[in-house]
């Protein structure tokens, strides 16, 4: 995998390093920190992010910034405008949570059943509104700030819609700063790279159409589940032997729906996964590879 080409260290908390800034954003930690804790009791997932929509929007208004509504459903945008300069950088984080259990035990654990900030979307969320209350009260730029909240990171698809719906059309952008957050790693340390930061993302679904029977007359059936077994098999050989070594990639199958009886061999099967990649090439061979393999072990039965 590659490694991170440099890593920022910063102070954090009370101590002699500590630069104005920290100091400045200091003074309501506590404040966001109980944020971000609410957000992550009231988790909504994709295209639902309305309660989490509008409390975004009434902070920043209350903070001085112009609000837009009415882009990708739940989407906010919203800027901020001071000086004379004509540059406008944006800023963006994801709001919606996963559709899944929170096991943590918490006392701000999710309140909601089946639903879980477990990517860290609501970090996402405060770490941008901590950043948007810092400029409005500091005035510390000079131009037009330009803030994208985002839904449906987790569908993969919410960027495009917004994009669809003229999100730079109305808001134009010089450039856009954003960030995930990573945990395990040291409080205050913030890694950086050259080229892709963050690895693309497919979603791809095979369906194996077999012969389906009863499991004492096997020789009368082609066994689908048998199939999608051998090709999530293969599909593990792609990373390790056609791609080299010194690029990353990630091959998961996440997901193999077969039959319900035990006595009876399944005609079907559905497998569902997922590509991880940071190079368009390597991204290109993968995929093509998922389909050479798959079709080459279905005709093998």
């Amino acid at each position: 995998m590659h490694k991170l080409e440099s890593v920022v260290q910063t102070q954090h908390r009370n101590n002699k390093n500590d630069t104005p800034i920290i100091e400045a954003l200091q003074v309501n930690e506590a404040q966001f920190v109980a944020l971000r804790r609410r957000f992550h009791q009231q988790p909504e997932i994709g295209f639902e992010e309305h309660k989490t929509s509008e409390e975004v929007a009434r902070l920043l208004g209350e903070w001085g910034y112009q609000v837009h509504r009415g882009l990708a459903g739940t989407r906010r945008g919203r800027y901020l405008k001071r000086g004379r300069r004509q540059k406008t950088p944006g800023l963006r984080a994801d709001m919606d949570a996963l559709p899944m259990q929170e096991m943590s035990g918490k006392a701000w654990a999710s309140r909601v059943d089946g639903r879980f900030h477990g990517c860290g979307h609501d970090g996402h969320t405060t770490t941008l509104l901590y950043a948007a209350e810092y400029l409005a009260r500091t005035r510390q730029f000079n131009g037009t700030l330009q803030l994208i909240f985002q839904p449906a990171e987790e569908l993969l698809y919410g960027g495009r819609v917004m994009l669809e719906d003229g999100l730079f059309d109305q808001f134009p952008c010089d450039a856009i700063f954003g960030l995930h957050n990573m945990p395990g790693q040291p409080l205050g340390r913030v890694g950086l790279r050259d080229g892709a930061m963050m690895a693309s993302s497919d979603t791809l679904h095979i369906e194996v159409k077999g012969v389906g029977g009863h499991g004492a007359v096997p020789e009368h059936t082609v066994d689908a589940t048998l199939v999608a077994c051998h090709i999530t098999l293969a599909l593990q050989s792609i990373v390790s032997r056609n791609i080299t070594p010194f690029e990353p990639a990630v091959v998961t199958v996440g997901s193999i729906q077969a039959g319900h009886a035990p006595n009876i061999i399944n005609d079907k099967v559905l497998m569902k996964l997922t590509v991880r990649t940071l190079n368009e090439q390597v991204r290109e061979t993968v995929l093509q590879r998922i389909h050479d393999i798959a079709i080459a072990q279905a005709e093998s039965f």
